[in-house]
């Protein structure tokens, strides 16, 4: 049996032949999801005949319901002669406060005063932000002049049925392989004329659909369809082209007291992103919460699960970009988007991989209908959670941590939901996946090493662990061998520093301090600490600076896992030994809720953990921060590139000499910086 039979007859009535959405495609305007909508219920056939004949009734219902924007008035006309007339299109209700009453907006028939009753959309909050499709009787209004046109009838074209029990349990009648071919066939495309790597990147555009709060960025060439995805193959996203976009549209106006399209969409998608103005700088602010946390406040907390998407065109050569010491290949986006919104992207898409828009791309085969994927998509992302299961399943090296590691996670999730419903992947294919996220990922970290003036973002060399117990590292193909990328320029310090490389033995251990003293005043330091080199305890590097000391502010976004929690309770232990400090104040990050719960819960024993050595321990969660710091209130300022998380990372059965003298502990290669703050 054929994979087409095989379809067919697993999904009867939920498949279509893709070819007859491209020839009346290319007549017309109307989304890809409505078009479909008509074809199922006109063309359901495999006779030919039938189909012709189907495709003529589909043409006339679009030539005789569907309204063209430049024919708006001839449509008006049209209602008031017959007295009622059934259209295709975008419906909006909106809600006039000053009357105090609802009114339809049709985006073509071009009327913003419909009356329509409360029974069309009460249930449907949709059509309250951003509008639907929908098949519409208007009937014309002789009587009152208030307004003209009133709904009759409202039709939304979506599936009225939809079983994900179903679909999951179809799957399992195709192997890996041939549901990736029948996901790619239902977008439209033909996969068999595609290299596995294009597959992979046309999959990775449908990940925002199916995994929740996920950040998506995909910048290239002109022409590829980056927008197709969003705008026409699912009812359940929204497209904003480039332009001015406010807090109030996309997460929460005060005034009316509602959540912006942000709570009434599966995914938001950013169109010529380059050109998109942001007239608030709170708009970014708040994006940055949702986007680390899926929450965010505006006068209320508000939490939502729309997925980001941002995509927009690059004009460079993507080789000339790469291999640039000033820029990188993030230089389309708005100036008003700074490395903490960067950091925050769970996927770089290389846009520039993909070919322009052919027709030899296209397929003549069946894949699904655009409308029942969407109801599967739709579903999957509300109510399918396979983070836990990746998380568990998979071991990352130790380059990938905090948002890398969440990030990596997501797409991998992702790819399970599109391509495993209902099943679990072999470790050939989970690999395959994980391997594309770890590229994903590394591709946005390499552009904010390039951006960072130190080596916050300089950890790039993302590995995992395979099934053999073999250590991969997983590259970006066009950054292979670019110094640029692997080792970019950085800003000199002022004070001259020196690099201490690992020694050759372990019996002597250098002095953590290679400055010279001048005076009684302890001296400020700047110097750089060599990967694998010894002799770095915290009382070596900062422990004479914390003396006379009473009060302590740590700024770390990464105390989170166990041995970056195990690091905070060795300087706590230096703290007490002090004796001066009477007060520690934490702020730090997490990437996910239950991260921060599990970490709250580890702080709060610290705290009573410190409270019989009369010191205070207090802390809070700042999902913004992303610099390291210690401000102690003797005017000592301590600024470690990778804060207290400077040490190689010990096997959970680790034995050897530095488990206990934190002197013999290796290094890795960060930079220290302590200097005395300035009063202005």
């Amino acid at each position: 049996m054929s994979l087409t039979e095989k379809l067919i007859e697993t999904y009867p009535g939920a498949v279509v032949r893709k070819d007859l959405l491209h020839r009346i495609k290319k007549s017309t305007n109307v989304p890809s999801f409505v078009l479909e909508f008509l074809l199922a219920k006109f063309c359901a056939s495999d006779d030919e005949d039938e189909i012709n004949a189907g495709l003529e009734a589909v043409v006339e219902t679009i030539q005789n319901n569907y309204v063209r924007p430049d024919e708006s008035n001839k449509a008006q006309s049209l209602v008031q002669q017959k007295g009622r007339h059934k259209f295709i299109d975008k419906v909006h209700v909106t809600y006039v406060e000053k009357e105090k009453k609802h009114w339809a907006a049709m985006e073509n028939f071009n009327s913003r005063r419909i009356q329509i009753s409360e029974k069309f959309y009460r249930d449907n909050d949709r059509m309250l932000e951003g509008g639907i499709w929908a098949e519409v009787t208007l009937g014309h209004n002789d009587d009152e002049e208030d307004y003209a046109f009133f709904v009759e009838e409202l039709r939304p074209i979506q599936l009225a049925r939809f079983a994900f029990e179903e679909y999951a349990e179809g799957r399992n009648a195709f192997d890996r392989d041939e549901w990736m071919t029948i996901m790619l066939r239902s977008v439209g495309l033909e996969p068999e004329k595609m290299s596995r790597r294009l597959q992979f990147h046309f999959l990775s555009r449908l990940i925002p659909l199916v995994e929740a709060n996920y950040n998506f960025v995909e910048l290239g060439p002109r022409g590829t369809g980056k927008s197709y995805f969003f705008s026409e193959f699912t009812p359940y996203g929204t497209l904003i082209s480039g332009g001015q976009t406010s807090t109030s549209v996309l997460f929460y106006n005060n005034q009316r007291h509602r959540v912006g399209i942000i709570g009434f969409w599966d995914v938001v998608a950013f169109d010529e992103v380059a050109g998109i103005k942001i007239k608030d700088p709170g708009t970014v602010q708040i994006m940055k919460d949702y986007m680390a946390n899926g929450r965010f406040s505006r006068g209320t907390e508000v939490i939502a699960s729309a997925s980001l998407a941002f995509i927009g065109n690059i004009d460079d050569s993507i080789d000339q970009v790469v291999r640039s010491p000033k820029h990188d290949l993030f230089k389309p986006l708005p100036d008003a988007f700074d490395l903490a919104v960067i950091h925050r992207f769970h996927h770089y898409l290389p846009g520039w991989e993909i070919p322009p828009n052919s027709s030899e791309m296209l397929t003549d085969d069946y894949g699904f209908i655009t409308d029942y994927v969407a109801e599967a998509f739709h579903h999957m992302f509300k109510h399918s959670n396979r983070y836990a299961y990746v998380k568990n399943r998979l071991k990352l090296g130790e380059a990938v941590v905090g948002r890398d590691e969440t990030a990596v996670c997501k797409t991998v999730a992702g790819f399970l939901k599109l391509l495993h419903p209902g099943c679990d992947p072999t470790d050939e294919e989970f690999e395959e996946y994980l391997e594309y996220a770890l590229e994903g990922r590394r591709r946005v970290k390499e552009q904010l090493n390039k951006r960072k003036p130190d080596d916050e973002f300089a950890a790039i060399e993302f590995s995992y662990i395979n099934t053999q117990g073999v250590e991969k590292i997983v590259s970006c193909p066009e950054s292979v061998g670019v110094v640029e990328v692997s080792n970019p320029e950085r800003s000199q310090l002022e004070k001259t520093e020196v690099t201490l490389s690992p020694p050759t033995t372990t019996a002597a251990i250098p002095a953590a301090a290679p400055v010279e003293e001048t005076s009684d005043e302890l001296p400020e330091k700047h110097f750089t600490i060599g990967y694998e080199a010894i002799g770095f305890s915290y009382e070596n590097i900062f422990g004479d600076y914390l003396e006379g000391a009473q009060e302590i502010v740590i700024e770390d976004p990464y105390i989170r896992t166990k041995h970056q929690l195990f690091n905070l309770s060795r300087f706590c232990e230096l703290a007490i030994k002090v004796g001066s400090i009477r007060k520690i104040k934490l702020i730090t990050g997490a990437d996910e809720p239950y991260q921060e719960r599990e970490t709250e819960a580890w702080l709060e024993n610290l705290a009573k953990d410190l409270v019989p050595h009369d010191i205070e321990f207090t802390f809070e969660f700042d999902p913004n921060i992303h610099d390291r710091e210690m401000r102690c209130d003797n005017g000592w300022i301590i600024k470690i590139g990778r804060g207290f998380d400077i040490y190689l990372k010990p096997e959970d059965n680790f034995t050897g000499l530095g488990r206990n003298d934190f002197d013999l502990r290796p290094c890795h290669k960060t930079k220290v910086d302590i200097f005395k703050e300035i009063d202005e």
